[in-house]
């Protein structure tokens, strides 16, 4: 006997709190009408990097029974890194504003003395960039995003 099916939140209730979360941002971020600032830039990178984490465990867990959707997966994996990527240089692009925060500069010696560590935007890249290249190829992270083509069966 099969268990009866769920409900896509029932199953999933942080992931889908997330997304919630971003469709929210996302209508007030248009209603407000306000430009990117660095603290936006690093939250949104964070939640990049975390889906590629994510769909990096779904894909290697998926590969093995459906190699296809795996590969679907793996092209997911990698337009995540290269949307990380993005999000990353135009961080570095914004010029600083005000004081220089711990949102702002990516020097963590400096900022020991003053508290515990964390981590900045560059360290949760370069910690990220151990799974893209172990996951990809040079030439797959940097090929363009258009170009993939799927047929959808339903």
């Amino acid at each position: 006997m099969t268990p009866p099916p769920t409900a896509h939140g029932e199953t999933h209730p942080y992931l889908r709190a997330a997304s919630a979360g971003i469709r929210r941002h996302t209508t007030t971020s248009q209603l407000a009408g306000g430009a990117a600032d660095r603290a936006h830039l690093d939250l949104l990178h964070a939640h990049l990097i975390t889906c590629h984490h994510l769909v990096d465990q779904l894909d290697t867990a998926t590969r093995p029974t459906s190699p296809t959707a795996g590969r679907h997966l793996a092209t997911a994996r990698t337009r995540l890194w290269q949307a990380a990527a993005a999000v990353h240089d135009a961080f570095h692009t914004l010029p600083l504003t005000g004081p220089a925060s711990t949102t702002q500069v990516c020097d963590p010696p400096a900022r020991l003395v003053g508290g515990p560590p964390f981590v900045t935007i560059c360290q949760r890249h370069q910690a990220a960039v151990h799974t893209a290249r172990r996951t990809t190829t040079s030439a797959e992270i940097d090929a363009p995003i258009h170009g993939h083509t799927t047929t959808c069966t339903r």
